[in-house]
């Protein structure tokens, strides 16, 4: 079995949790998502968020304004729209309960020293 495999499908499968943390606590710039994704260890790249960016505006998750920038074209900064907030805290709820239910099974001792 292909340990790269499972690892990146558990990521992926977390992926749009964390991005839409990141966004819930004010506009967001995406490479600024890549830059706190990747401190937290967790890389993303911009091909792969871009993408998902569009998917969630494109479900009305999402919204996003232009900046006029200094330095070059203007830049987009994505927020969360009122529907996006409620799909992030049943996404908090499912992560919690998720976590928990791992944590516990995780945490349990081997079942043949138990007897």
């Amino acid at each position: 079995m292909n340990i790269e495999n499972t690892q990146s499908q558990m990521r992926k499968g977390i992926l749009e949790f964390c991005i839409l943390s990141i966004i819930r606590r004010g506009e967001a710039y995406p490479s600024d998502i890549v830059e706190e994704m990747k401190a937290a260890n967790l890389h993303i790249l911009e091909g792969t968020l871009y993408p998902l960016l569009t998917r969630l505006k494109n479900a009305s998750m999402l919204n996003y304004r232009w900046v006029e920038s200094n330095s070059g074209p203007p830049r987009k900064y994505f927020l969360l729209t009122p529907q996006g907030e409620e799909f992030y805290r049943e996404l908090e709820t499912t992560w919690n309960e998720l976590a928990s239910a791992v944590n516990t099974l995780a945490s349990k001792k081997d079942i043949s020293s138990a007897s």
